[in-house]
Formats: C-alpha cells, structure tokens, sequence
C-alpha cells in the first residue's frame, strides 16, 4: 500500500490526460466542502434525545455550532503544518490521509452524537474533520498549478470551485438521509453521519488514485514559459520557511484575512439576517432559496474570479475585491433602509462570489511571487489567515448584533455597524495589496536538483 501512495508511483507518462486531474480535485474538494452545510444538522441535534422538542439535557446552539468553528480552525492549523509534507509525499498519500480522517471524522462524531457525548462530536468531526479539511483542501492545488502553467489561475478555480459548492449537494443529502432514518424515537442524524462517512471516504479516495503529478520538466504542448517574469511574477523558486520570513507573504496573508473575515460572516448568517433585516418580506422560505442562491456564487466565483486574474492579474483582482466590496457593504444599510430587496440581494451575491474568489486567486498569488516548488506547502501556511477568520467574522456578526439589540437599536438596523466594519476592513485589505511588490532576489533558490531543493537556502546574491 506504502508503493501505492508514493510519489515515484503517481508521475504521469507522456501519454497522461491533464485534464481528468481538477474532476479527482472537485471530488475531494466536494465532498469536503460540505462542511458548509454543518448547519444542516443542528436543529436535530439540539432534539437528538428529546426528538420531537428538545429535552433538559439536549444540546445548545451555541454548543453544536461550536463544532462548525473547531473544524476552520485546525483546518487552517492542518494545512500550514501539512503544507511541506504535501510536497515531500505528493498529493495521493496526503488525499488519502484527508479522506480517511474526514469519513473517521464523521464515525467518530457519531459515536459521540450515540453516546450524546458533545467532546467526542467535536474531537471527531472538528478536529479530526478538521485536519481533513486542511490537508484535503491543499492537497491538489499546487499539483494543478504545475499541470497548468499556463491558466494556474483557472487550474485551481476548477478545483476551489468544489469545495465552495460543496454545500449544495450536502445540505439536500443530509436533509433527505435524515427523513429516511428518523422515526418516533430517533432524529436519524447518526445514521446520517455513519453514510455521509462512507460515502465521502469512497469518493476522496476515488480522487486521490486518480490524480497525477507530471514529469520533472514537463510543459502543455505549444506552452513557451516567459523568458522574463513579469514585475509581479517569478520563475525562481523561494524555500517555504524563507517565504514566511519575506513581508510578501504577510502582506497577502493580512489580504486573505480581511477578504474572508467580511465575507464568512455574512455567508454564515445570510438567512438571519434578511429576515431581520426585511421582516415581512423575507420569509423562511425566501431566506433558505437566498442562501442556496448565494452557495451557487461561491461556486461560481471561485471559477470566474480566479480565471480572470489570469488576465488582469492577481493584485489587480484583489483590488476589485477590495474596493467594489468597500462599496457593496456601506450599500447594505442604505439597502435595508429603503427596503430595497433586490439592491440587499445583488450585494450578497456579489459579496460571497468574492469570498469565494479570494480563496481561488491566493494559490495563483503565491505562485506568482513565490515560485511552484513549495507553492502548496507556502499556501498551507497562509490558510492560518482562514482559521483566524473562521473566528473573527462570525463573532463581529454575532456579539455585535447582539450588543445593538440588547441596547435597544431595531433588529433591522442591529447589523449596521458590522456593515461598515467589514467595509473598513476591506480598506486595510486594499492598503496591504498596494504595498506587495516583487519578493527580493536574495530570497531565490540557488539549489537545482531535488537534493538540494530538500536542504535549499536562499543565495544571498
């Protein structure tokens, strides 16, 4: 099995197809994107034992939704730690890693939901899961990235792509596996949990046996690399630990952050909040079709945004992000104020198909400043950036709401003020992508054999 996995193992011959690599990247990026459907299961089990209503000793919302939140953080903890094993293993060992801790993650969260034992939910599915999350999330990007130099931009789209729409095949499966299990005395979310496991190991694995890495030296037939990277393009490579040292990467890092904290927010309490917001007009059933709409712009986004950047540039994309969701989020207020639905409802969409956008177009960014040697492992540090995030932007929604309703502010002007601080944080987004410039030529890789890469330090030319 070791042989199986090794890297020497899964180097394509002449003959190999590029393109059935992103369809084995979308299903691991499907399968654990559904992470984004967690919500899907916390009305059951806040009534896994009273069922019908939930009992004394059911669970909180606050206590299952912690779970959602354990999962981003040790995903973005797992990928920085995982980052250079990728690059030493290559991404079949690692996607299968991912795709037995994330169907483990979900037995083992069953075992606790059986025994109603919360720790075990959240060792199973959010850190456990998490890792899953992490190393399955990072594990196909840079292998695309070297299989299309050309479009590495749209390469990781495809794949990113997945993981944002991940939620669209979930949340109806989820839902139609628990109407298939409950009965009088059961909700039917272990037995949910104990499928959606099996299943999600199957099609993960699946993905990673078929993935590839291409031959040392390999290019796309007619591909004629540039003789001279652009300003803001490299073809040296940078040592992943160097990178971290260069104030590039904390540069982008601080872009990331900004870009994920105003959109994670708004895409975790999308429905809440409209129908708060437009009370009346908005209704349960609206606001469920307004987050399914705004899961397709995720997915679409990542895809779209990240193809464009192949064309404009990664800097110049994320000062689209920066400056038109500067723009949208001050607009949101004045949206509900006037009761203008269709303004509120273009702002969201937009909002979440730049989040989604951020996400696709980092990869393509390290890449550009960093090289594609270590480009996985450099990206998994900066994921750090998305589990920091995880936590800022659903408690600048939530304890802010909170704070503006306790004291009195309507529930339709309670998110006002994270409006406009998401929207400044987009400013202090736009102000750290100015200053990214071109990494100094004395953090370049001097080494040129796989040897040398293993020990590399920077010349100091």
């Amino acid at each position: 099995m070791a042989g199986l996995l090794s890297k020497e193992r899964i180097i394509a011959p002449p003959s190999f197809n590029r393109w059935l690599v992103p369809p084995a990247s979308i299903a691991i990026h499907l399968c654990i994107g559904s992470v984004y459907a967690w919500g899907i299961f916390n009305p059951a089990l806040m009534r896994a034992l009273g069922v019908v209503t939930p009992a004394a000793e059911d669970w909180l919302l606050t206590q299952t939704n912690r779970t959602f939140t354990i999962a981003i953080v040790f995903l973005g903890l797992s990928a920085a730690i995982a980052g250079k094993w990728l690059e030493d293993v290559g991404p079949r060992k690692v996607g299968t890693v991912a795709a037995t801790c994330w169907g483990g993650g979900f037995l083992l969260g069953g075992l606790g939901i059986y025994l109603h034992e919360l720790w075990l939910v959240y060792l199973g599915y959010g850190v456990i899961g998490g890792c899953a999350l992490g190393i399955g999330y990072i594990s196909p990007v840079s292998t695309l990235m070297k299989w299309f130099p050309d479009r590495p931009g749209m390469a990781t789209g495809m794949a990113i792509m997945g993981f944002g729409g991940g939620a669209l095949i979930a949340s109806p499966l989820s839902v139609w596996l628990m109407g298939k299990f409950a009965s009088a005395s059961d909700v039917g979310v272990l037995y949910t949990f104990i499928t959606l496991g099996c299943v999600y190991f199957v099609f993960m694995m699946v993905g990673s046996l078929i993935v590839r890495v291409p031959a040392a030296g390999w290019k796309p037939e007619g591909y004629v690399p540039p003789a001279t990277a652009s300003k803001l393009m490299t073809n040296n490579d940078v040592f992943v630990y160097q990178a971290v040292k260069t104030p590039q990467f904390w540069l982008i890092w601080i872009v990331l952050f900004c870009n994920t904290t105003a959109g994670i927010g708004v895409l975790g309490q999308a429905s809440a909040m409209s129908q708060e917001m437009f009370p009346g007009h908005i209704t349960a059933v609206a606001a469920a079709g307004l987050v399914g709409l705004m899961s397709l712009f995720n997915m679409g986004g990542r895809f779209s945004w990240a193809s464009l950047s192949d064309f404009i540039g990664r800097k110049n994309t994320y000062f689209v992000y920066m400056t038109l969701g500067f723009a949208l989020y001050v607009t949101v207020p004045y949206a509900g104020a006037s009761g203008n639905v269709v303004l509120f409802v273009i702002c969201f969409l937009v909002i979440v198909s730049m989040y989604g956008g951020g996400f696709s177009t980092v990869p393509a960014y390290l890449r550009d400043m960093f090289g594609t040697r270590y480009v996985g492992a450099i990206h998994g540090i900066l994921l750090t950036a998305w589990s920091a995030a995880g936590i800022a932007g659903p408690v600048l929604i939530n304890y802010i709401r909170e704070y503006n309703v306790t004291h009195g502010v309507p529930k339709a002007q309670a998110y006002n003020t994270t409006m406009y601080i998401m929207a400044g944080l987009l400013v202090v987004g736009f102000l750290a992508n100015l200053r990214v410039k071109a990494v100094d030529k004395r953090h370049h890789m001097k080494a040129e054999t796989d040897a040398d890469f293993a020990r590399a330090t920077p010349s100091r030319a």
